[in-house]
């Protein structure tokens, strides 16, 4: 029985072609964000609570979103290309604070989650060929499923925990409004 070369050329090329299959890795995936990648990186610290000096914390015009008055700011996060991460903690329930962001944004916004309740108020239009994330104001309950609420970063400081957590999303520089 002869081999026909047509057979051998297409065997060769067959092994051929799943050896440089084996040999091309693709990348590994890996979780967004990663504790060394710039997203998850602190930008600022939250004050000290023991000083009166408020230069390091934002206030609402620098934002481009009122704060909740009692708000404690806990600190800054690098979001990439141009945004931030701002928290500031609150001990008023999630629900008035809801209600508070709906009066002052003159916007329902949209309910995230039910477990826990986060709600989310968009901020600025999102386009996703400048940003990352969509810039908004979002608010996440801590006292859920009998939680006591968000640890203040502040070691020894008043008060321990937050009830509420606020995340504004800032939009980038030069970004056009609504």
């Amino acid at each position: 029985m002869a081999i026909r070369p047509a057979v051998v050329f297409g065997a060769l090329l067959l092994t051929t072609a799943s050896l440089a299959a084996q040999t091309q890795t693709e990348p590994v995936p890996r979780p967004f964000p990663t504790v060394s990648s710039a997203e998850n990186r602190p930008i600022t610290q939250a004050a000290d609570p023991s000083s009166t000096s408020t230069e390091d914390q934002p206030i609402g015009e620098v934002l481009g979103v009122p704060i909740y008055p009692n708000a404690s700011y806990l600190g800054a996060y690098d979001a990439g290309r141009g945004q931030t991460f701002h928290l500031f903690g609150a001990n008023i329930s999630f629900q008035e604070m809801v209600s508070y962001y709906s009066t002052i944004l003159d916007e329902r916004g949209d309910r995230v989650f039910d477990a826990p309740a986060t709600h989310q108020f968009d901020t600025a239009r999102f386009r996703d060929d400048e940003m990352t994330y969509r810039p908004s104001v979002t608010i996440k309950d801590y006292t859920w499923n009998d939680s006591e609420g968000y640890l203040n970063p502040v070691p020894g400081a008043e008060p321990a925990r937050y009830q509420t957590v606020i995340q504004i999303t800032t939009a980038p520089p030069g970004a056009t409004e609504r």
